[in-house]
């Protein structure tokens, strides 16, 4: 059998950072709505390290789905769901249930897609979180228009090469676009490799 893995080097380094901030900020029970979640590398690992935490994977990429799916099945995690298709433009969000969730998690996508993309998740996120729920957001990110580290720069030119609609984002920005929505960023956190954590709440 094929095994349909696929693998982001970048996790294996950042996913105990990130681990460690979930834990303090979601809350134990939780309902996770994870958006762009990729290889499903990061759903897997921290379902497994959150074991009361159920977790919801989403993706546009067909591959990407194969891959959350075979890591979940991998790992024999019980409380990650399966992987469902959802593209964070295609608005309004198509999701199980009642389709509103304790925590809405989003790990390295701004920079990797159009800022109407980031307009869009943070548009949405309100109508499927619970009051006082959580929107987190984990990359590398510009402050006061400047970035935090020549890496980032080097990395910011790299993606406008790839796609001049992709780069690191201004925190201020995308603070001002949470604000519009109805969520404040209570919370900026430093972390490893010039990336943050921002962590959102509904008022």
């Amino acid at each position: 059998m094929n095994d349909l893995r696929q693998y982001a080097p970048a996790t294996a380094r950042n996913r105990d950072p990130i681990l460690g901030v979930l834990a303090r900020v979601v809350p134990a029970g939780a309902r996770v709505l994870e958006i762009a979640s990729g290889t499903g590398e990061h759903a897997a690992y921290f379902a497994s390290r959150l074991p009361g935490v159920s977790w919801q994977p989403t993706d546009p990429s067909p591959e990407a789905l194969a891959s959350i799916d075979a890591w979940r099945a991998q790992g024999g995690v019980q409380n990650v769901a399966p992987a469902r298709s959802l593209d964070v433009r295609a608005r309004p969000w198509d999701l199980p249930g009642d389709g509103r969730f304790d925590a809405i998690v989003c790990i390295n996508m701004i920079h990797i897609a159009p800022w109407a993309a980031c307009e869009d998740l943070f548009c949405e996120a309100p109508a499927h979180l619970l009051p006082r729920g959580i929107l987190f957001t984990y990359g590398p990110y510009r402050r006061g228009g400047a970035h935090t580290a020549p890496s980032n720069e080097a990395f910011d030119r790299s993606l406008r090469a790839r796609d001049p609609a992709w780069g690191v984002r201004d925190v201020e920005e995308v603070e001002r676009v949470a604000r519009a929505s109805g969520l404040r960023l209570e919370e900026a956190v430093d972390m490893p490799a010039n990336n943050l954590c921002l962590v959102f709440r509904c008022r």
